[in-house]
């Protein structure tokens, strides 16, 4: 199968995110990673990608970032956190609902077998 990039993520990226973070807390290589290793290596998202739709989820209220307290016995700068809100376990839920029914109508326009 052919790698997944950008653009066919686009309407899909925010709620592939809540659903990472739904796993645990991350900073932004960290669900990079999730991302990758749940799509079997398929998924190709880059750095500037992933972190306007991170802002655009805190912005919603449905992630939450904070900066790490100090970089834990490595070297870099620090990282910021980010973790679900109920918000936006709320929102991963409905974005579910949504894309269930979208591949319900999608199958049925293209006669895949319900």
């Amino acid at each position: 199968m052919e790698a997944i990039h950008g653009d066919k993520l686009r309407g899909h990226l925010e709620t592939l995110v809540l659903s990472t973070l739904e796993r645990g807390e991350a900073h932004g290589l960290e669900i990079l990673r999730r991302l990758e290793e749940a799509g079997c290596g398929l998924l190709r998202l880059k750095e500037g990608s992933l972190y306007p739709a991170l802002y655009r989820l805190e912005s919603a209220g449905q992630v939450k970032a904070v900066w790490e307290a100090a970089p834990h016995g490595r070297r870099g700068a620090r990282r910021r956190i980010y973790r679900l809100t109920a918000k936006g376990k709320r929102a991963l839920g409905q974005g579910r609902v949504e894309r269930q029914e979208f591949v319900r109508v999608l199958g049925g326009i293209l006669g895949a077998p319900a």
